[in-house]
C-alpha cells in the first residue's frame, strides 16, 4: 500500500512539473518581449532624396515692420526696413512720408535685393497711406482707415504715484490723464494719494486690423482713495437747448465735474501753501494769498473754470499774469507765466481745462512755478481747502436712459474691484 502511495505521489509530482513547464512556456510566449529572445539582424537600405523637392523655395519678398522713433529720419527708418537706396530715395521725395511721427508703425514688403513691393502706415489723421510700385516708379494712395473700437478693462493699485501704478498695469498714459481729470474735483492728486489706493477702469481702445493703435475715452472708472470709493460713468446728457454734452456722473446721476478744478496743473508739487510765510524776495513775513505749484518751465496751465479773461499781461511782481472772471463774483489768477495760451486776451471766453498759459518764473520768482489765487467777492480763499460747487446733474428726463447705459459698465467695475456695491441709488 505504501508503494502504491509513493507511485501515486510521483505521478502527481510529474503532472505538476509538466503543468509548470507548460505554464512557463505559455507565459514566455505571451510576454510582449518574447521576440527579444530571437536574434535580430539590421539591414540598412539607402534611400534617394531629391533635395530640390525637400526644401521650400525662397520667398519672393519679406514683410518687415519698424516703429519711427525719436531722433529717426526717414532715411534711417527705410534702411532698417531693408529698402534699397534707389527706392529709398524715391520714397523720401513723397510728401506723405513727412507725416511720420514718433510711434508711427511702418510695414514694408521688400524683396531680397532691396526692391520695395509695398509700404503702408497710418497717418495722424487716421488715414491709411499705402505706397506701391507703379511701373518703374512708386505711387502713394490714401484712404480712410477702417478703425474698430473695442472695450478694455484694467485695474491697478497705487504704491507711489498714479502714473507709476497705471504704467505697471499697462494702462495708457492718456487714460491716466483722463482719470486725473475725472476725479480731480474730489481728489487732490498732489496730496491725497495713499499707498494701497485702487483704480479700476473701462475704456475704449481703437484698433486697425486687430492691432491696438491708441486708447480712447474712459467709459467708467472707480477710484478707492483712503477707503472712500468714487465712481464715474460717461454719459452725454442734454442741455437746456437739447444739445448733448458728454461728461462723467456718479451712479446716482450727480455730476462729477466741479464748477472749478481743484488744481490748474495736471501734476506738480505744492511748494508754498495758502497763509503766512516768509517772502522769498522781501524776507519778511506776509500773508500768502494763493498756492504755489513747482513745475518745469513750459508746463501747461489750465483754466480752473469757465470764464472770461479780465486781464492778460504783465503786472508787477506777478510777472506775466492771467485773471479770469467766473460766475458768482469769483475770479482766479495765474501768475509768473512764461507765456500765454492761444487766443488768451482781454474779453476772450475760456472753458474749464483750456490752456491759459505756461509755467515760468517771470516777476518775483526764485524758480519756475505757478502762483494760483482764488477770490470770492475780492477775498482770497484757499483753493486746496474750500468746497467746490458741482455742475448740473443728469436731467430727470434722461435718468432712465442713464441707468440703462450705466448698469453694465458698473457691473464690470464690480468684477474688477471684487466688490458688490449697489449699482444705483
Amino acid at each position: 500500500m505504501i508503494r502504491n502511495l509513493s507511485l501515486a505521489r510521483a505521478g502527481v509530482l510529474a503532472v505538476l512539473a509538466l503543468s509548470g513547464m507548460v505554464a512557463a512556456l505559455a507565459t514566455i510566449s505571451e510576454a510582449p518581449d518574447a521576440q527579444l529572445l530571437l536574434p535580430k539582424t539590421t539591414l540598412p537600405e539607402p534611400l534617394a532624396i531629391a533635395v530640390e523637392e525637400a526644401t521650400l523655395p525662397a520667398p519672393a519678398s519679406f514683410i518687415r515692420e519698424e516703429r519711427f522713433q525719436r531722433g529717426d529720419t526717414v532715411a534711417t527708418l527705410l534702411a532698417r526696413l531693408g529698402i534699397g537706396e534707389t527706392d529709398a530715395r524715391a520714397l523720401a521725395r513723397l510728401p506723405q512720408l513727412r507725416l511720420f511721427r514718433p510711434g508711427t508703425t511702418v510695414a514694408a514688403d521688400v524683396r531680397p535685393d532691396g526692391t520695395l513691393v509695398s509700404l503702408s502706415f497710418l497717418s495722424p489723421r487716421d488715414v491709411l497711406v499705402r505706397v506701391e510700385r507703379d511701373g518703374a516708379g512708386l505711387a502713394a494712395s490714401e484712404s480712410p482707415a477702417a478703425l474698430t473700437t473695442r472695450q478694455e478693462m484694467k485695474s491697478a493699485e497705487i504704491r507711489s504715484s498714479l502714473f507709476a501704478a497705471t504704467d505697471a498695469a499697462g494702462i495708457p498714459d492718456s487714460v491716466a490723464m483722463q482719470l486725473a481729470d475725472i476725479f480731480g474735483g474730489d481728489v487732490d492728486f498732489h496730496r491725497d494719494l495713499r499707498r494701497g489706493d485702487r483704480i479700476a477702469v473701462a475704456y475704449e481702445m481703437h484698433t486697425l486690423e486687430g492691432r491696438a493703435l491708441r486708447a480712447g475715452r474712459v467709459l467708467a472708472a472707480e477710484f478707492v482713495n483712503q477707503g472712500r470709493s468714487l465712481r464715474a460713468v460717461w454719459f452725454a446728457a442734454a442741455d437746456a437747448e437739447g444739445r448733448r454734452n458728454g461728461g462723467y456722473y456718479a451712479p446716482d446721476g450727480k455730476n462729477l465735474r466741479k464748477a472749478f478744478l481743484r488744481s490748474p496743473l495736471e501734476f506738480s508739487r505744492v511748494s508754498s501753501t495758502f497763509g503766512m510765510r516768509k517772502h522769498p524776495f522781501l524776507q519778511t513775513w506776509r500773508a500768502h494769498q494763493g498756492v504755489d505749484y513747482a513745475a518745469p518751465t513750459g508746463t501747461r496751465v489750465r483754466a480752473a473754470g469757465d470764464g472770461v479773461v479780465e486781464f492778460a499781461g504783465r503786472q508787477g511782481g506777478y510777472g506775466n499774469v492771467v485773471i479770469l472772471r467766473h460766475g458768482g463774483n469769483n475770479t482766479t489768477l495765474y501768475a509768473h507765466l512764461n507765456g500765454f495760451g492761444s487766443g488768451i486776451r482781454k474779453g476772450a471766453r475760456v472753458a474749464q481745462g483750456e490752456i491759459v498759459g505756461f509755467v515760468g518764473q517771470t516777476g518775483w520768482a526764485t524758480g519756475p512755478h505757478l502762483h494760483y489765487e482764488f477770490r470770492v467777492g475780492g477775498t482770497a480763499r484757499d483753493p486746496l481747502r474750500m468746497a467746490l460747487p458741482a455742475a448740473l446733474p443728469v436731467p430727470s428726463a434722461d435718468l432712465p436712459y442713464f441707468r440703462a447705459q450705466g448698469a453694465p459698465l458698473l457691473a464690470q467695475l464690480d468684477f474688477l474691484s471684487g466688490t458688490r456695491i449697489a449699482l444705483f441709488e
